[in-house]
C-alpha cells in the first residue's frame, strides 16, 4: 500500500521520496519497526508523542459519543 502511494506521489509531483510508516492503533498500540522508521524522519522524533496523541483523539471522541447517549437511570 504505501508502494502504490510513493507511486502516485512520484507522478503527481514528480519528485523523489520514501514513505516511512508511522501508526499508531486507536488504543495507542506502536507498530513493530516504529523506532526504526522514526530514525529515518529529519530531528529527534519520539514514539511517545504520536501515542499520546492518537488515545488523546481516542478518548475525545468516545466522549462525544457517550455524550450524545442519554443516560437511563433506574
Amino acid at each position: 500500500m504505501t508502494k502504490d502511494l510513493e507511486i502516485q506521489v512520484r507522478r503527481m509531483w514528480k519528485v523523489r521520496i520514501k514513505i516511512v510508516p508511522v501508526i499508531n492503533g486507536a488504543l495507542g498500540k506502536i507498530k513493530k519497526g516504529l523506532d526504526q522508521n522514526l530514525q529515518l524522519l529529519p530531528g529527534d522524533p519520539s514514539a511517545i508523542q504520536p501515542q499520546k496523541i492518537t488515545v488523546m483523539i481516542t478518548s475525545h471522541i468516545i466522549l462525544k459519543v457517550l455524550g450524545s447517549i442519554p443516560v437511563i437511570s433506574c
